[in-house]
Parts: C-alpha cells; sequence; structure tokens
C-alpha cells in the first residue's frame, strides 16, 4: 500500500492497547475508519478522539468469534464508506495454563477469538477488498507465533495458526490488489494480561506475579508498536517484527530452532517445579 489518505481500515480491538494506536494514527495519515470491539465506552472515547483529529470514525460492537456478526460488521463498513481497503485483524486474549490443568472451555475461548476471530474477519471483508485497487489484510500474531514456550500452549497454537493461515493467504492474493502481512509483536505495554485468564494451579505466584512480570518484558509502547505496523504496510512486508525483543529472538530461534529452549532456560522452570512438586509428595 502507497498512501493511507481517503483509504478505509476496518480494525478490530480498537478501543484500547495496539488497535487504538493505529486507528489514531491512521487517521492521521488521512485514513478513514471501522472500528469494532466490545468496550462500547472505549469506541465512544476512540471516536471523539478521531473527530478531534479531523477524521471519521465509524464504531461498531463486535465480537470477533461470531461470523455472522463480522459478515454485518463488513457490510455495514462498505455501507457507512462506500468502500473498504483494509481490515486488521487485531483483537486477541491469552491464556497463561499447563496442559495438563487446561480447561477445554477455556481453550475454545481463546482459539475462538484468536484463531477463528482472524479467519471470521478474513472471510468477511475479502470480497470488499478484492474490489479495492489497493488493499491490505493485517493479521496479528506474535513472537509466540515464531517460538514456544511453556504454560502458553493455547496462545501459542492459535498465534502459529495465525502465522501459517496468513503466509498461505498472502501466497493466495499474488497478482491481486491485496497485500498481506503477519506481525509478532513482543512485549507491548497493553491490558492484555490484565484481561487474560490464569490457572492458579499452573502458575506460582498467581495472576498478580504474572502482571508484574509481563510489565517487566512489555518494553514496546502500543504507539511505537502501531507505527512499526504501519511503516510495514508501506513496505508491503509479508512479516512484520515489533519490538527489540521479537526481533533478537526471532533471530536466535532461526540461528538454534532445534535447541532454543534449553539455551533460554525455558525448561528450567518446569524441571524446578516436578523437583518441588516430587518432594512435597515425599513429605506427606
Amino acid at each position: 500500500m502507497n498512501s493511507f489518505e481517503n483509504r478505509v481500515f476496518a480494525i478490530t480491538g480498537a478501543a484500547s492497547g495496539i488497535g487504538r494506536a493505529l486507528s489514531l494514527q491512521l487517521t492521521q495519515r488521512g485514513a478513514k475508519i471501522a472500528a469494532a470491539d466490545l468496550n462500547d465506552a472505549g469506541l465512544a472515547e476512540l471516536q471523539k478522539e478521531i473527530s478531534a483529529l479531523g477524521g471519521e470514525c465509524f464504531c461498531f460492537s463486535l465480537d470477533v468469534s461470531q461470523q455472522a456478526d463480522f459478515v454485518d460488521f463488513a457490510n455495514a463498513t462498505k455501507e457507512h464508506f462506500g468502500q473498504v481497503d483494509g481490515i486488521i485483524n487485531n483483537a486477541g486474549v491469552t491464556l497463561v495454563s499447563a496442559i495438563r490443568d487446561m480447561k477445554r472451555s477455556d481453550f475454545e475461548w481463546l482459539m475462538n477469538i484468536n484463531f477463528w476471530g482472524v479467519v471470521n474477519g478474513v472471510d468477511a471483508f475479502l470480497p470488499h477488498l478484492r474490489e479495492s485497487d489497493d488493499a491490505h489484510i493485517v493479521n496479528i500474531s506474535s513472537l509466540f507465533g515464531l517460538l514456544a514456550l511453556p504454560l502458553q500452549s493455547a496462545y501459542n497454537a492459535s498465534k502459529f495458526a495465525v502465522r501459517g493461515y496468513t503466509e498461505a493467504l498472502k501466497m493466495e492474493m499474488a497478482g491481486t490488489p491485496v497485500n498481506v502481512s503477519s506481525v509478532h509483536p513482543g512485549g507491548i505495554k497493553t491490558s492484555i494480561a490484565k484481561n487474560s485468564r490464569v490457572n492458579e494451579a499452573s502458575v506460582k505466584n498467581g495472576k498478580a506475579g504474572l502482571l508484574k512480570e509481563f510489565e517487566k518484558a512489555a518494553i514496546t509502547s502500543a504507539e511505537d508498536a502501531a507505527n512499526i505496523i504501519i511503516t510495514g504496510m508501506l513496505k508491503n512486508q509479508r512479516r512484520i517484527i515489533v519490538g527489540k525483543d521479537a526481533r533478537w529472538m526471532d533471530r536466535f530461534v532461526r540461528l538454534f530452532p532445534a535447541t532454543y529452549e534449553k539455551i533460554f532456560g525455558f525448561e528450567k522452570g518446569v524441571l524446578a517445579k516436578r523437583k518441588r512438586e516430587a518432594a512435597a509428595q515425599g513429605g506427606e
């Protein structure tokens, strides 16, 4: 995509975090925004900010896991603006749990949002995007779509799936006006950890401890993340890596694909927990 001037972009998870930052920055570059989220208050505030910038924002209350609702969003966006030039599938959630402790219902909840939400967005908007002379699909994966971590199996599964789906989609869109990018952020300062589901049986210090760890790891602001994504879109990059941590770890995993978990020490915590559990059982 060469320019965002007078282009119409639909963005999910737009009420906060990266979605909000993308909505504001694309507005500043001349785009019109169709903002979707379940946070109606956040959408109303975003609409005010976009209006203050002289932009136009159409808001839609959306559960991305509902295919029919996504179709309604796409059709409403086309009807409101008369065109659609991009969809950024940004909405996402996380689940922290060991596989052995995980509830199937929690796993399905996450996949319905993180993976099927992306598929629903592409299915709903692609017919409209094919009518544009220059369109872009941006699917937000994660650094965890490039490497795996213990206690993140469900999140890893969803983000690896988004990556594979998006890269295949890019190949299928070759020769059409539709560009496709997969985005892989590292630690970003958003509310995703605060809104996560945490299996207390799997996490030593519970959700409170997890939030402290996340705050330390989140080294990139949502505004910086949005700027990197927009730059990548202008360059039509297939894979957009966001954050110094993500770029460094991506290179490391490429160099040591079979042993990175040992080098990073990802297995040490698991082994230490097993020793503690064994000691506790022996003491009973």
